[in-house]
């Protein structure tokens, strides 16, 4: 979580990592405790890999990948459908001036590991890095 999603400087401040990862936290816990009144998302289990929040800490973007990576378009249907019942229940437990716009996206992370993961166990590959 050192480096932030948003290009537009030197990375993020303290201020914007600390209220980043108290966001991801209490998102995570609406979302696995089911706080929100909409059965097809209380259905399914989302992973909140990391939320940033742009400088002024009004926009809050999380980074979220159901379960085993199926029905990705369906969470986030799911999730964009209520985030106003999830933006006032993540932040009703957090002491924020301003209570965040959250937009969420799927977290491309583990698609990418994945990708790193089968470049290494490439034979070519393998055969350059047992060389050095």
């Amino acid at each position: 979580m050192s480096r932030s999603r948003f290009n537009d400087g030197p990375g993020p401040s303290q201020r914007q990592l600390r209220v980043g990862e108290l966001i991801r936290r209490r998102l995570s816990d609406v979302l696995s405790q089911g706080d929100i009144h909409d059965p097809e998302l209380n259905a399914m289990s989302i992973t909140v890999g990391e939320v940033t929040c742009s400088p002024d800490l009004r926009i809050a973007t999380a980074y979220v990948l159901p379960l085993g990576g199926d029905n990705r378009d369906g969470a986030l249907a799911a999730l964009r459908r209520n985030r106003s019942e999830i933006r006032r229940a993540v932040t009703k437990g957090l002491q924020l001036k301003f209570a965040p716009d959250i937009r969420f996206q799927i977290d491309e992370t583990y698609d990418r590991l994945d990708d790193t993961r089968r470049l290494f166990s490439d034979e070519n590959v393998r055969r350059d890095l047992d060389r050095d």
